[in-house]
């Protein structure tokens, strides 16, 4: 148990550095795995944009997240990001590959850019549960 939380806060504490490292992009995102203690490998994550015309989220972007649970180039500095976005993380075939059933077929957080920082949106999972927060 002890080795777990040590990964867990290691890992948290990381995500600050590499929001730092990811200079060209506005938004980047992380999964770690709790019931694992480490980061979630091969996850879809799709990012769409509100679109207060049509009413509709647009796919604006979608990548697998790497050996280290991150996806670090969505937006693109130098252009308009300012809007409603969420992030959706198809997490069925991540815990399926784990031979564990769970009840979240896949995980959507919706959030606002409204200004040009850095903004970091890691989630922590496991297969009856999940977190989030603003990094940094």
């Amino acid at each position: 148990m002890k080795k777990l939380i040590i990964v867990i806060l290691t890992s948290l504490l990381n995500t600050g550095v590499f929001a730092e490292e990811s200079g060209n992009y506005q938004l980047s995102t992380h999964i770690l795995d709790i019931s694992e203690g480490a980061p979630a490998e091969n996850v879809i994550v799709s990012l769409y944009k509100y679109d207060f015309e049509n009413l509709d989220w647009e796919l604006v972007d979608k990548a697998l997240t790497g050996k280290n649970g991150r996806v670090g180039e969505f937006l693109p500095y130098g252009q308009k990001n300012y809007g409603a976005y969420k992030l959706r993380f198809e997490t069925e075939e991540y815990f399926k590959s784990r031979n564990l059933h769970s009840i979240y077929p896949y995980i959507e957080v919706a959030f606002k850019i409204e200004d040009t920082v850095h903004y970091h949106i890691p989630i922590t999972v496991s297969a009856n549960g999940y977190s989030t927060y603003r990094g940094n």
